[in-house]
């Protein structure tokens, strides 16, 4: 084993219950036996730098190295790997996650971050430490960002690795830093939730979509009986009795889904997933029968927008229509799965009439789709553009005058902290009487159908913000719905799954 220590960073993200940090112990299984490593979560830490400080202060650490998601982790990060920069000159410091694969050149050139691992690190990570410590060529390691005599150099992707082959995560090591019971929640699924990843990457190239530019269509997952067996032994050691799967596409392959759920039904779990719907809609009528019987209780599915011209600049148009966003919420509700359905409002168009047209029609179509199945969940985000180059999608958003910020300050500011969340976009076509119809609208259907995932609400706050949004939701008013918002305000625990996740 190393002499180096690695100190392992999670910072904190938005949701209001931690969740087991997936990504970092992904990064520590492919150095477990090889080096001594620490753990540090944001999500579980009043202020995360005065332990990241003990351990750096205490013992020799060369690596500090963070997972970014955009939005909150980068208001995080950001502060504190300077600080790790500043007060530990020393320390090697290594980036990895969605944001600095898809804005590189802001990190690296930000003099706070000497590498960046892009893409899946279960081989690059441990080659970049061995290379470092022996002093030996690392242009040669794939996944890899750096400074080479002052530019940006990025070496090739590597293929997808057989996640069978991938060590176990050490969740019992994990446990030595924060109880894994903590990080097993409360939510609508189950009194304690596991999230888990079955698989990485998706086989599609929407062309909204950050993860197109890191994994370019491709998509590896672990076998139904690995995926079992690690969900049992989580079920047998800490107590889960529910499974959110954090996967980008969990239901690519039906006869996957079909070899799973054949094994979990056993167990008597509720879980969730995301997919899509031109994907799963293939699925036969025993599958998704199955499904239900094995606790499928809900799944995310990116609607995207009722309008076939828009679906196909988004590069889904000839695999997703408006009718089959109809017809596949209708065809759930026979088999009581929950189709939450996500919806992008605000896409980049000619003109500011276009704009708006977009978004009233988008708005009605949801009143559609909840005739159809007022079971469905609604999720509203509004459009951020993501750095998919030589989409048409992008090129729009160029034309009409968007550019992403380049600097790491720029990226921690509250406003694009805002737009990574999808809630303030920043962008030149959307006005802000515009932004301020989808709020508006948003609060509506948020107040006639209160999310069925938010387990505080009571009966009777239910049925009072209903019945206030009532009339505004009947009749399609939305202007100045500040009753309804104001009310969403009063009760602080109301939950955004747009935000918050379960």
């Amino acid at each position: 084993m190393s002499s180096h220590k690695v100190l392992l960073f999670n910072p904190r993200a938005l949701k209001t219950k931690p969740r087991i940090p997936n990504s970092v112990l992904q990064v520590a299984a492919s150095i477990e036996g090889k080096y001594d490593w620490v753990i540090v979560d944001g999500n579980m830490e009043v202020d995360p730098w005065e332990k990241i400080e003990k351990y750096l202060s205490a013992a020799k650490f060369k690596y500090f190295a963070s997972t970014v998601m955009p939005g909150p982790q980068v208001k995080q990060s950001v502060p504190i790997t300077k600080k790790v920069r500043e007060h530990f000159p020393e320390v090697i410091i290594i980036w990895g996650g969605y944001f600095p694969s898809n804005h590189p050149k802001a990190c690296i050139e930000s003099s706070c971050v000497d590498y960046i691992v892009y893409g899946p690190g279960d081989k690059a990570f441990p080659q970049l430490l061995h290379n470092l410590d022996g002093g030996l060529p690392i242009d040669q390691i794939n996944n890899l960002i750096f400074l080479k005599e002052g530019k940006m150099y990025k070496t090739p992707k590597d293929e997808l690795y057989d996640q069978d082959e991938l060590p176990v995560l050490p969740y019992e090591k994990l446990d030595a830093f924060y109880p894994m019971k903590k990080y097993l929640g409360k939510t609508f699924l189950g009194n304690r939730t596991i999230a888990y990843h079955s698989s990485v990457g998706c086989p599609f190239k929407c062309a909204f979509c950050g993860l197109v530019p890191i994994y370019e269509a491709r998509w590896r997952s672990k076998s139904p009986q690995k995926i079992y067996d690690e969900i049992k032994f989580l079920k047998e050691k800490y107590g889960g009795d529910a499974i959110e799967f954090n996967d980008n596409n969990f239901f690519v392959s039906e006869k996957r889904v079909v070899e799973f759920c054949k094994l979990i039904a056993k167990e008597k779990m509720s879980w969730w997933g995301e997919g899509r719907i031109d994907t799963i809609d293939k699925f036969s009528d025993e599958s998704l029968a199955l499904m239900r019987d094995a606790g499928c209780k809900m799944i995310f599915l990116g609607a995207e927008t009722g309008n076939d011209e828009l679906l196909e600049v988004m590069d889904k148009g000839g695999m997703q229509s408006s009718a089959m966003l109809k017809s596949f919420a209708a065809r759930l509700k026979k088999f009581d799965i929950i189709p939450e359905y996500s919806f992008i409002l605000g896409m980049p168009a000619a003109t500011e009439e276009k704009v708006m047209r977009q978004i009233d029609d988008d708005m009605k179509f949801i009143h559609e789709i909840k005739k159809i199945n007022p079971a469905t969940e609604i999720i509203i985000y509004v459009y951020s553009p993501v750095p998919t180059e030589g989409s048409q999608l992008q090129n729009d958003v160029h034309a009409l005058g968007f550019q992403f910020p380049t600097t790491l300050e720029e990226w921690r500011s509250p406003q694009w902290e805002e737009f990574d969340m999808h809630r303030n976009p920043l962008t030149p076509w959307l006005k802000p009487y515009m932004v301020e119809k989808i709020k508006n609208f948003e609060a509506v259907i948020n107040g006639y159908y209160p999310t069925i995932s938010d387990i505080k609400l009571s009966m009777f706050e239910r049925k009072t913000i209903r019945w206030i949004s009532s009339w505004r939701y009947k009749l399609q008013f939305y202007s100045f719905a500040w009753e309804v918002r104001g009310l969403q305000k009063f009760w602080l625990r109301y939950r955004r799954p747009d935000w918050e996740g379960f």
